[in-house]
Parts: C-alpha cells; structure tokens; sequence
C-alpha cells in the first residue's frame, strides 16, 4: 500500500512539475477570441497577424523611432462621489518615453466609448496609416495587451506588434522610463 502511494505521489508531482514548466516555456494556448477574465496570467508566445517580440527588439524599434508604442495598462481613476476627507492616492505610471497610454481597452469586452476612444487614440498617432507599425504592450504576463493587439490586427492594422513583456521587461533590461498620463 506504501509503495503505491508513493508512485500516487510521484506521479502527481511530474504532472504539477510538467504543467508548470509549460507554462514556463510560452505554451499557453492561444485562443480564438478574447481573453475576458483572469488577466494578469501567463500569456500565449503567439498572436495571429501580429509579429511577438522580446525586448531587445523593442529597444531596437524606440531607438529607430520606427513605430508607435502604445500601453494599454488599466487605469482607475479618482472616482467623482468620492467623501470629503477621503485620501486619494493617484497610482504613477512609469512608461516606455513616448509612448501613448490608452488605459483600460484591452479588456475582453469594451463598450461603444471605450471602443471610440481606443480608435481614437490610435489615429491620434497612426493617422490612417494602417501599415505602420505599433506596438501594444503592458506588463509582463497581461492579457490586456494581447487583446489590445489583437483587435488592433482585427480592425486591419497590418503592423500589429505585441511586446509581452511591456515595462516588466523594459525596466529589467535597465531602459528608461517616463512619467506618464492618460490620453
């Protein structure tokens, strides 16, 4: 009886183990749609009509100011019926410089206004240029901007590019940041 459960509980560990090192390595199934839930969790290494890049290519692209950054990390703001002498503390966001900040569209389901605002912030620095590149990013392990992206390529944007390690990896590779606000 020992020795089974021993191999019960061996056999248990390779599957957690074996789990978590796929996970580990980007195998993360893409899906077909959005991802509507749980978004800050391990992402897929792909995304249909985008291009995926590491960090070391970001940096590339921002030196050759070859594309347009967009972060797509949520953003609460300071709620209106707020009680007098209630304290409110702003959370800062140390942005890739230059970027645009369009908070809270890469949710899996956005309404009309959020909808209109993301298209436009897009023209506000793509114009109708659908062929430039941009690249939509956020924190590593963020959903928000693999479905950012993903509408980007779904709206016809054909330079679709996602950074999915957004500032987690631009800070880690000792790049600067800048304060930034949202549009």
């Amino acid at each position: 009886m020992k020795l089974q459960w021993n191999r019960l509980v061996a056999a248990a560990v390779l599957i957690v183990a074996g789990t978590g090192f796929a996970l580990a390595a980007g195998t993360v199934p893409e899906p077909d749609g959005y991802r509507t839930e749980a978004y800050r969790a391990p992402t897929p290494a792909t995304l249909k009509g985008a291009k995926v890049i590491t960090t070391d290519e970001a940096v590339e692209l921002w030196k050759s100011k070859d594309a347009v950054f967009v972060d797509v990390l949520p953003h609460d703001p300071k709620p209106a019926e707020l009680p007098a002498g209630t304290i409110w503390k702003e959370k800062i966001r140390e942005d890739i410089p230059g970027s645009i900040w369009l908070p809270n569209v890469g949710y899996g389901v956005i309404n009309k206004e959020t909808e209109a605002y993301f298209r436009k912030g897009l023209k506000s620095r793509l114009g109708d240029d659908v062929n430039k590149k941009v690249i939509f990013y956020c924190m590593e392990n963020c959903w928000m901007s693999w479905n950012a992206a993903k509408r980007a390529v779904e709206w016809g944007y054909t330079s679709v590019i996602w950074f999915p390690l957004g500032t987690d990896g631009w800070t880690a590779a000792k790049q600067a940041t800048q304060r930034n606000e949202p549009y």
